[in-house]
Formats: structure tokens, C-alpha cells, sequence
């Protein structure tokens, strides 16, 4: 296990609250904050994995990922203005 790859799990490791958050919220901005911060994470995790084995496609991958998590934030964001 090379230094990409521990660090890959320790970020992986830290996605655990934000998903807990994301279940366990009160308030559905809480939820939408926890999901961008995690889809944000799992760019980085991807972004590292790339590196550790030396698979390109993957960053490509965390790229597209990356980009897809902003535009829901902005539509989730965009359909809770109402609400609040």
C-alpha cells in the first residue's frame, strides 16, 4: 500500500459522518451541505486512487463526478429557495 492509497482511505473513512449527517438532518439545507462536501470528498478519493494505481480514468471519472455534485447542489439549492 503505497502513500495515495492511505490517504485515499483515510478521506474515505471521513465520509462516514457526512453520510450520517445526511440521513440523521434535521433540516434539508443541513442534508444538501453534507452531500456537496461529500461528493467533493469522493472527487478527492477518486483523484487519489488515480494516482495510487496509476489508472487514468479514474480522474477522468472524478472530473465528471466532480461537476455532476456542483450542478445538484445548485438544483437542490434552487428547489429549497421555495421552502424557506
Amino acid at each position: 500500500m503505497n502513500v495515495w492509497l492511505a490517504a485515499a482511505l483515510v478521506l474515505l473513512g471521513a465520509m462516514v459522518p457526512l453520510v450520517a449527517v445526511c440521513i440523521l438532518a434535521r433540516r434539508a439545507i443541513d442534508a444538501v451541505v453534507a452531500l456537496d462536501l461529500a461528493g467533493t470528498n469522493a472527487a478527492l478519493v477518486l483523484l487519489l486512487l488515480s494516482e495510487g494505481l496509476k489508472r487514468q480514468p479514474f480522474a477522468d471519472l472524478a472530473l465528471v463526478f466532480a461537476l455532476l455534485s456542483f450542478i445538484g447542489t445548485i438544483a437542490f439549492s434552487y428547489f429549497l429557495e421555495g421552502e424557506m
